[in-house]
């Protein structure tokens, strides 16, 4: 099967850097009349201090088609995979992480 080439599909380029991804376990939200700011952070057990490893700054429609295609998505995973369990017993903030203390 040869594509069709279509003037109005969009190239999307991802280099090999941006493929490896980051990994973060707190989103905070922000917004305010005309943006909404995403800083997602990576938060490490026994440390204090938590960087911001990414920040994505969006317009309201784009922040709501964003959590629609979220939903959207989430709900395609748990078909194939079942239900997402949240523990809401958790703190808002993961600070502790549970378990045992380590030490170097």
């Amino acid at each position: 099967m040869q594509e069709e080439n279509n003037p109005n599909q969009l190239q999307i380029e991802l280099s090999e850097e941006m493929a490896e991804g980051i990994y973060s376990n707190l989103a905070i939200i922000t917004h305010s009349n005309s943006e909404f700011v995403i800083d997602f952070v990576r938060v490490m057990p026994g440390v204090p201090k938590a960087k911001v490893k990414s920040r994505i700054v969006l317009t309201p429609d784009h922040a709501k088609r964003l959590l629609m295609a979220l939903s959207d998505n989430i709900n395609k995973f748990e078909d194939q995979n079942g239900i997402i369990s949240m523990n809401d017993s958790m703190p808002p903030f993961p600070m502790g992480f549970g378990g045992p203390t380590g030490q170097a």
